[in-house]
């Protein structure tokens, strides 16, 4: 009779069991942690290395900040250059801010043909993230620049061959998922880089194209 009872008292723990989970109440859902539109973290540090190739040139007029190279005779001397092929090599950190970033970079630059030599600057940077690793973004910094020697006749100081001001640029970088590759660096690794940017009052144009590895 006992046996009885205590089978009876476990068939009944069984069928309730049921019920009662319906009734308990729901558990509360795992917050997520905020991303950025690439899948990445949405807030952190990203530090940066990169290496860039490209032209600048920059305005041969009088009055215009650059010495002009000049013939004894007064006329302009064709074969002193103020543009050429650059390579730059840049360094820097992205601080993400969900969809948009902040961040500081620096460079070097040194000119492979024409009379430019060296350029060296720094700059901060605002943009959005946008797709995968993908981003937008203005920068504004400070840069130097340093010519060859100036032939013996130039307006301005014939020994002076080095000039900074502010410098102005706009650019994009899209990752391996942005170009159809299958994110075949995940959320770091290499992402391609375009911009341009300008010397002091539109005095230069500089395009560059290039690869930005991301940590």
């Amino acid at each position: 009779m006992r046996t009885l009872k205590i089978a009876a008292a476990a068939l009944a723990v069984v069928v309730a069991a049921p019920a009662f989970a319906q009734d308990a109440p729901a558990a509360a859902p795992v917050e997520t942690a905020p991303t950025a539109p690439d899948g990445s973290r949405a807030f952190g540090i990203e530090p940066y290395v990169g290496v860039m190739g490209g032209w600048e040139q920059f305005d041969n007029q009088p009055n215009h900040g650059i010495p002009r190279a000049l013939n004894a005779n007064g006329s302009l001397r064709n074969n002193y250059r103020l543009a050429g092929a650059l390579v730059q090599g840049v360094v820097g950190v992205n601080v993400p801010l969900g969809p948009v970033f902040v961040g500081v970079e620096g460079n070097v630059i040194k000119g492979v043909s024409g009379n430019i030599n060296w350029e060296y600057g720094a700059a901060g940077r605002f943009g959005v993230r946008a797709g995968d690793s993908g981003m937008f973004y203005g920068k504004v910094g400070y840069q130097w620049v340093e010519f060859d020697k100036f032939p013996a006749y130039t307006t301005g100081n014939r020994n002076d061959k080095k000039y900074d001001s502010i410098t102005y640029g706009i650019g994009t970088e899209f990752g391996p998922k942005d170009i159809g590759l299958k994110g075949i660096t995940g959320n770091a690794g290499f992402r391609i880089r375009a911009e341009v940017n300008t010397y002091s009052n539109f005095k230069s144009l500089r395009p560059m194209l290039g690869v930005i590895t991301h940590f």
